[in-house]
């Protein structure tokens, strides 16, 4: 295997103000409580807030945007997200729903008439539901699906028509299990969603999560695919880890997963934006605007499947918990109860996001690197962060 398809192959795996949004403003920095991770972790960069009922209380970004150089980030720097896009994707096919256009029990067949001659029986039957949940029998990125990815990449047409080559050609593969029955985090199905919203949406996804969440919700960092420019160092660089050496990667072909699969993950978007649409979330429906109805909301953040506990999964894919629609629940000793989670990376960034809906709370982590020791650093600020922030604002504080 070549580099770039070692380089793609590990970002599919792993995949598994200001510019201030809203009325959200940053009150006070979290850099001197950052600072440490850098080192600790050998971090490049670090950033991360917290939001309570909707406003960020805290942030902070410390660190370089490329590692070696001295280039400082700033608190509106893009990072990118990984798979903490499935929930933006989970949120277009709900407003879907609510429109009438797919029903959360619409099929694959039912999407695609026309390949149903030739489509894999068990494959037709999987739901958008099941779909969102990773529970359609569909498998957890492998060489197979890889070949499908990259034969997809050199088909001619907009992101469309490559998202609906993707689905003609996996169509006829049978599924790894009975639907409903398992977990099986996809990439895969994520982006078998985003043709489904492709084909009742009449347009792209790229398109319609710009349109319908970006702009709505005034993310104005937020963009899809690498972070930086090509050709610049205008953003945190993602880096990989060769030889035990961090190695910064710039914009290009190997700067992020292929485009293909966006519905899985490649959005980024400053920490601030971010903390805004963990903000938003959190409020289940609380706030404006009022992209979908408070119900559906819920709906998209109730657990449906128990996931296996793996105490050795990759940087941004689900550790056990339970997973509802582009939303996972992680128990943690630091918390009450259970929270909503997801992890995001693309093999070369890693991105965090919390909610605590029951005191209208979010934490979001982000940084330019990817590996187990990033991972472990979020668990631990997440932790610190958690303590000193959740309870109550009293006032005065």
């Amino acid at each position: 295997m070549n580099c770039t398809r070692r380089c793609l192959f590990a970002t599919l795996i792993a995949f598994t103000v200001f510019f201030v949004s809203g009325t959200a403003k940053a009150q006070n920095s979290l850099d001197s409580m950052l600072r440490p991770y850098l080192t600790r972790y050998d971090l490049p960069a670090i950033a991360a807030a917290v939001v309570k009922d909707g406003k960020v209380i805290s942030a902070g970004a410390v660190g370089t945007r490329k590692a070696g150089v001295k280039i400082p980030v700033t608190i509106n720097d893009r990072f990118h997200l990984g798979s903490d896009t499935k929930a933006m994707t989970a949120l277009l096919a709900a407003m879907l729903v609510e429109e009438g256009r797919l029903r959360w029990d619409t099929t694959i067949a039912e999407t695609f008439p026309e390949l149903v001659e030739k489509m894999d029986p068990g494959l037709g039957r999987v739901t958008l539901e099941q779909l969102l949940s990773h529970t359609s029998g569909i498998p957890t990125d492998n060489e197979d699906i890889l070949k499908v990815y990259l034969g997809a990449m050199s088909q001619d047409g907009n992101l469309d028509d490559l998202r609906y080559w993707l689905v003609r050609q996996w169509s006829q593969r049978p599924l790894e299990f009975d639907p409903g029955t398992k977990f099986a985090y996809s990439n895969m199905g994520y982006t078998i969603i985003g043709a489904m919203i492709e084909r009742v949406g009449k347009k792209t996804w790229d398109e319609a999560i710009t349109e319908r969440i970006f702009i709505p919700l005034k993310l104005r960092t937020a963009g899809l695919g690498p972070q930086s420019s090509l050709g610049k160092i205008d953003a945190p660089l993602g880096h990989t880890i060769i030889d035990g050496k961090v190695q910064a990667v710039l914009a290009g072909p190997n700067g992020d997963g292929p485009s293909i699969i966006g519905p899985a993950g490649i959005a980024h978007m400053s920490v601030l934006d971010f903390a805004y649409w963990a903000g938003w979330n959190a409020g289940e429906g609380k706030r404006k605007p009022a992209l979908v109805k408070p119900e559906t909301m819920r709906k998209l953040h109730k657990p449906v499947i128990t996931m296996p506990e793996k105490k050795d999964a990759a940087p941004g894919t689900p550790p056990g918990g339970k997973y509802a629609f582009g939303w996972g629940e992680l128990t943690v000793d630091w918390a009450p109860y259970p929270l909503l989670y997801h992890g995001g990376s693309n093999g070369m960034n890693l991105a965090h996001i919390w909610l605590d809906t029951k005191r209208d709370f979010a934490m979001v982590i982000v940084t330019n690197v990817s590996g187990q020791k990033a991972n472990t650093a979020f668990f631990a600020l997440a932790n610190e962060l958690y303590k000193k922030f959740a309870k109550k604002q009293k006032k005065g504080e």
